[in-house]
């Protein structure tokens, strides 16, 4: 059964943070069509600080998880940061304590951040929102784990979910926030919050699949 190790992994979110902050100026680029604009600034505020506190410790996947979403709950402007804030404390919560982790732990922690970002707004799949990639990539991972799929070929449906879902934002119409005043003008342009969400599964999940064993 493949696994890996809780207290090697924390630099996963190193990694996670290296991505958001490359792709700083494409957010904002994105969000600037039909959102304020500052989505990728926000995001690359938050995960390097969170970053700048981890550099150096050698911290488990679930501390580090843990710190980034502390600093995003507390730290950042944008409706986003209380939505990363609880997705990713809720993951490191879920981790906590466990040791090694399996394709079951990793799909607990999954739906733990998917529920907590259910509870603090009213978006459901379909809005334009971030819950068009994370949904069907919790979703993706479940049905390949079901399937007999081996943990790493989960990880790989689970992010090709994620960016499917990213594109289909492309023909929504924003239901939730500020480009739901737009109304059809908000149609043909990628929403921010699902673009970064397709980035962060996709970069946690190659840092786990490295991680195999």
């Amino acid at each position: 059964m493949q696994t890996f190790e809780n207290d090697k992994a924390g630099a996963i979110v190193l990694s996670l943070a290296d991505r958001i902050i490359e792709n700083r100026a494409y957010l904002s680029e994105i969000d600037g069509k039909i959102g304020d604009g500052d989505h990728g600034v926000n995001m690359a505020k938050g995960f390097g600080l969170a970053a700048d506190r981890l550099k150096g410790k050698d911290t488990s996947l679930a501390e580090a998880l843990e710190t980034l979403g502390t600093v995003l709950m507390t730290e950042i402007g944008g409706s986003m940061g209380p939505l990363y804030g609880v997705m990713f404390t809720e993951f490191a919560e879920n981790l906590d304590g466990v040791a090694t982790i399996d394709a079951a732990a990793y799909s607990r922690m999954l739906h733990a951040g998917l529920k907590g970002v259910q509870s603090i707004g009213a978006a459901k799949v379909g809005d334009k929102t971030l819950l068009d990639t994370l949904v069907p990539a919790v979703d993706a991972f479940d049905g390949a784990i079901a399937a007999g799929k081996p943990f790493a070929a989960a990880l790989d449906a689970l992010v090709a979910a994620a960016e499917a879902g990213r594109d289909s934002t492309l023909n929504l119409v924003a239901k939730i926030g500020r480009a739901s005043r737009l109304g059809e003008r908000s149609l043909g342009v990628l929403d921010a919050g699902a673009t970064s969400c397709a980035i962060i599964l996709k970069e946690l999940s190659l840092g786990a699949r490295a991680r195999l064993a």
